[in-house]
């Protein structure tokens, strides 16, 4: 039986829970929709105990840096998902967005060598077991807008915002990449 940790995290988002073996995090998810969280632990481990950690784990900690503003923290964290290749490919590839950039699904998909994969990329995202660090929210709709978060939308702008989105800015490089490729 797979034994893990659970620590709440308190953010100016909501509650985040923080799901490691001390050493390596496999889950990240807002209270109220740990249930799919849950789902797939139970997928990947089958039987595992879950205990309630009331100290800071290193883990936890750099994802407390990031929410005040350190956000390469992030990247020092070591993941384990489990999944299909495309599954996998898909998280991989979202921690090499830039941070405070997005990429729309369709961008994600040709940068993965798979230009008609971009719904099975929104598909990937709905199912990161890992929010935030593996940062799906800075992936959006093709016409700009934001789409699509298990946590809930306000949050992934909130996200978006605090590493330095500028919505309109975006907005405009997002059209000229339309126009480009329609010429």
């Amino acid at each position: 039986m797979k034994t893990l940790t659970l620590e709440k995290l308190s953010s100016p988002i909501g509650r985040i829970l923080v799901i490691t073996d001390d050493q390596t995090l496999y889950g990240v998810e807002f209270e109220g929709y740990e249930a799919r969280t849950y789902k797939f632990l139970a997928k990947r481990f089958g039987d595992y105990q879950l205990n309630i950690y009331q100290n800071s784990t290193k883990i936890s900690q750099h994802i407390q840096a990031y929410l005040e503003g350190d956000y390469h923290s992030l990247d020092q964290i070591p993941v384990s998902t489990s999944g299909t290749a495309f599954q996998q490919q898909v998280w991989t590839a979202l921690r090499q967005i830039p941070v405070g950039t997005v990429m729309t699904y369709g961008e994600l998909a040709r940068q993965l060598n798979k230009p008609a994969a971009a719904r099975a990329v929104g598909i990937t995202n709905s199912l990161n077991p890992i929010s935030i660090v593996l940062p799906c929210h800075r992936v959006i709709g093709a016409n700009g807008t934001l789409t699509g978060y298990a946590g809930g939308l306000e949050r992934k702008r909130w996200l978006l915002q605090h590493e330095g989105w500028q919505p309109d800015q975006q907005l405009n490089l997002l059209t000229q990449s339309v126009n480009a490729l329609t010429r």
